[in-house]
C-alpha cells in the first residue's frame, strides 16, 4: 500500500507540472505508466488519469478565485458584468471540445493511447511552437476583455487537436492563442480558465463510467494524487506566469522535440 501511494504521489507531480505548462501531461502520464505501475484494474487506470486533473484544477480556482468570482463585494457592478461576459466567453470555448469529446470518447481510448502516438504529437507541436514563436508578431490581445465570443471560439476549435494524446491542451489552445493575436500572457490565463468546465466536465464522464464503488486503496491512490497535483499545480502556475513575462515558449518546444525523440528510439529498438 505505501509503495502504491508513493507512486500515486509521483503521478501526482507529473501532473501538476505538465497539467500548465505546454508539454502534454497525458502524454507525460501514459509514458510515466510504462515505468511506474499502479497496482490496480486497466479501468481505474483510465478513470486515474484524468481525474487526477482534479486536483491541478483546483489550483486555479484557488489562485484566480477573485478574478472568476462574480459574487464577490470587492467588485463594482461593472466588474461582475465583466466576469460574467468572461465565464460565457470559457464556455463557448468549452463547446468543440465537450460535444466531440462525448461522441469520440472511447474511441479515442482505444486508438490513441499510445506510446508511439504521445511520441509524434511532441515532436510536431514542439516544431509548432518553434515556428510560431519564430514569426510571432506584436499581440493586438492584451486584455481579457478585448478577447471576442469569435476569438474564444476559436481558441475552443484549437482545443479540438489536445484529444490526441501527447499533444497539450494548454500547448493547443496558447498556440491558438498567439496565432490570432493574444499575448502570451492572455493565451494562458485563458488556458487555465478553459480547463475547469472542460477538467470537470471529462471527470465527471469518467467517474460515472467508473462507478463510485471504490475499494480503500483505489480512494486513498485517488486522493493523494489529487492532492499531489494541485500543491504542485500552484507552483507550476505561478512559475509559467513569470516565465513568459520575459521569454517566449520555444524552449518548450525543444523539450518536446527532444522527449518525443528520445520515446521514439524507447520504443523502436526496445
Amino acid at each position: 500500500m505505501i509503495a502504491e501511494i508513493l507512486k500515486s504521489i509521483l503521478f501526482g507531480v507529473v501532473e501538476g507540472i505538465t497539467e500548465w505548462l505546454p508539454i502534454s501531461s497525458t502524454g507525460h502520464m501514459i509514458l510515466l505508466e510504462q515505468f511506474v505501475k499502479l497496482n490496480v484494474t486497466p479501468e481505474f487506470w483510465k478513470m486515474f488519469l484524468v481525474v487526477i486533473q482534479l486536483g491541478a484544477i483546483l489550483a486555479v480556482v484557488v489562485l484566480y478565485f477573485n478574478k472568476l468570482n462574480p459574487f464577490t463585494n470587492k467588485k463594482t457592478q461593472e466588474q461582475k458584468k465583466d466576469t460574467w461576459i468572461l465565464w460565457a466567453k470559457v464556455l463557448v470555448a468549452c463547446l468543440p471540445a465537450a460535444i466531440i469529446g462525448l461522441l469520440f470518447d472511447d474511441l479515442i481510448d482505444k486508438f490513441l493511447d499510445s506510446p508511439l502516438i504521445v511520441a509524434v504529437m511532441l515532436i510536431i507541436y514542439g516544431i509548432a511552437f518553434i515556428i510560431i514563436e519564430s514569426r510571432n508578431k506584436k499581440a493586438n490581445i492584451t486584455d481579457l476583455k478585448n478577447l471576442t465570443f469569435r476569438t474564444a471560439l476559436i481558441i475552443g476549435i484549437f482545443q479540438l487537436l489536445a484529444l490526441i494524446p501527447g499533444t497539450s491542451r494548454s500547448g493547443a489552445t496558447i498556440l491558438g492563442g498567439i496565432l490570432i493575436g493574444t499575448s502570451r500572457e492572455i493565451a494562458a490565463e485563458f488556458t487555465f480558465f478553459l480547463a475547469i468546465p472542460v477538467m470537470f466536465g471529462a471527470s465527471l464522464l469518467k467517474l460515472l463510467k467508473f462507478g463510485f464503488a471504490f475499494t480503500s486503496q483505489e480512494l486513498s491512490i485517488l486522493i493523494v494524487g489529487l492532492i499531489t497535483a494541485f500543491i504542485v499545480s500552484i507552483l507550476a502556475i505561478k512559475f509559467l506566469m513569470n516565465y513568459i513575462k520575459k521569454n517566449d515558449f520555444k524552449a518548450f518546444g525543444y523539450y518536446r522535440i527532444i522527449l518525443g525523440i528520445i520515446v521514439l528510439v524507447y520504443f523502436i529498438f526496445a
